[in-house]
């Protein structure tokens, strides 16, 4: 680009009218200075991935290692649990190296967030799975990415194994010794390591991505958060949720600590909410649309919500899909549409939530439907769909057999 940086780029294409002449995915713009490293900085987080644990799961991979290791990781589960024996030497060097939180995590906002998460669960748990959930197979790259990994043929223990990180980070005690969160994140970022290893040999993969070499880079994982933590913050303001000042800056870290976990560089966490929305516009919003894999992925996915509480219809579940996503996103996966159940949705629930936060002293007639939706969906986090055991996050050795 010469003299051009790519915030200038962006910048004058959207004063000419030519922003879709730039890809918006491969233009970054955002500058660090609203980053919690403050620096002024203008980086490409696609352009980045994980140097630190890349090259050693590809040698484990490469090695025949990865068995012994998710056997080995079966007695790590909890944040105090010594690491296990018989792990590669230079694995358990990394984990020493990588399986603690940050210096700048406040336990105080870690504390107040976990409080916070108990006490809006069921919102969360409903916005985590009709929403970020189903928002996960509109973001092109994520759709594919999981469906042509090893979990795309196994929707619902893969499902079962995101309801384990998102859980761990909502449990009251996620960054205590007797959490799991750390431990979670640590074996997602190694997850992550391999599937980018190993798609870019699926030749299912390469046909239809615009990834480039390698999946799950930083900006990808961002992208994921602003799906998720982003989009949650944003629904419970709308729906007048109340919060504190307090509660807000805390339910972030949570995040801000989260991504630092997954890899995702300090100088790409934003470091408020105000930055957060700014970055989700500009990375997240103009990706997202439909692809043939997308659409089988959210038609499984809301089919696990049926299966664990068949008194949900499939109206409700697609038109509170809808309602919480936008028709947009439900025409791009062709959800059929059930105007009865939204016209129940769309004046009902806003009355749900005010007589579940006190707002007002009438029980909508409605109540029974929307509780039940909600209990539903805690289900499935709580119980991963099936049971309440403890369902392992394990490292791929290969992708979706064709």
């Amino acid at each position: 680009m010469g003299n051009l940086s790519r915030r200038r780029v962006l910048t004058l294409g959207a004063a000419l009218g030519l922003v879709g002449a730039v890809d918006p995915s491969r233009a970054w713009a955002w500058s660090s200075s609203n980053s919690i490293a403050a620096v002024d900085r203008v980086t490409d987080p696609w352009d980045v991935w994980d140097d630190a644990t890349d090259p050693l799961v590809a040698s484990l991979l490469k090695n025949g290692q990865i068995p012994a290791v998710n056997t080995a990781f079966d007695s790590w589960v909890k944040n105090s649990d010594a690491l296990p024996g018989g792990l590669p030497a230079e694995l358990t060097t990394y984990l020493q190296q990588h399986n603690a939180l940050p210096s700048w995590a406040d336990q105080k906002k870690l504390k107040l967030g976990a409080q916070f998460n108990k006490r809006l669960g069921t919102y969360m748990f409903l916005l985590y799975g009709l929403g970020s959930g189903i928002m996960s197979t509109v973001i092109p790259r994520e759709a594919r990415n999981v469906y042509y990994s090893a979990g795309g043929a196994d929707m619902k223990s893969r499902a079962a194994k995101t309801f384990t990180y998102g859980y761990d980070l909502a449990a009251i005690d996620a960054f205590e010794p007797t959490g799991h969160f750390v431990v979670t994140s640590n074996k997602t970022r190694l997850t992550h390591a391999a599937v980018r290893h190993l798609l870019p040999q699926s030749p299912a993969w390469r046909a239809v991505t615009d990834d480039g070499a390698r999946p799950i880079s930083n900006g990808d994982i961002l992208v994921t958060f602003h799906s998720l933590g982003t989009f949650v913050y944003t629904k419970l303001k709308s729906w007048g949720i109340r919060m504190s000042v307090a509660e807000e800056e805390a339910y972030l870290h949570q995040w801000q600590v989260g991504l630092h976990l997954l890899g995702v560089r300090d100088d790409f966490i934003p470091a408020s909410w105000a930055a957060a929305k700014q970055q989700s516009s500009y990375a997240l919003t103009p990706i997202m649309g439909p692809t043939p894999e997308g659409i089988k992925l959210a038609e499984i996915l809301l089919g696990l919500v049926s299966e664990v509480d068949r008194g949900l219809t499939k109206g409700i579940l697609n038109e509170f899909t809808r309602y919480v996503l936008s028709d947009k996103v439900g025409d791009w996966l062709k959800l059929p549409r059930d105007y009865a159940a939204r016209g129940l949705i769309q004046t009902g629930w806003p009355a749900f939530v005010a007589f579940k936060e006190g707002l007002t002293p009438v029980m909508p007639n409605t109540f029974a439907t929307f509780d039940q939706l909600l209990r539903g969906i805690a289900m499935l986090f709580l119980n991963n769909g099936t049971s309440p055991t403890y369902t392992p996050i394990t490292i791929p050795t290969g992708n979706r057999p064709n």
